[in-house]
């Protein structure tokens, strides 16, 4: 169970941000990547849920937090990136 507490200390982190601008870096497969800026809505138990604009249309997208420990998402603050493993054990 040693991996449910890294999420939740992932969500914890991931609390402090909601309301704030961020940029999110997804692997969507296939050398594909999905790069937009958006705002961190809301945090729930096991989900992220970020909107963004994409041609004058607002449009959501949630995230696990499991996706953030394997790395398939990338969340950042400026130059600061969030819910790293790296940061989650320095912090």
């Amino acid at each position: 169970m040693k991996e449910a507490g890294i999420l939740d200390r992932i969500r914890e982190d991931l609390t402090e941000f909601v309301g704030k601008p961020i940029r999110i870096r997804a692997n969507r497969g296939r050398k594909r990547v999905f790069e937009v800026e958006g705002i961190l809505e809301q945090t729930y138990p096991k989900v992220f849920v970020v909107s963004f604009k994409e041609r004058q249309v607002e449009r959501r997208i949630s995230y696990s937090y499991a996706d953030l420990l394997t790395q398939a998402v990338e969340l950042s603050v400026g130059n600061n990136r969030i819910g790293t493993l790296g940061e989650i054990a320095t912090g």
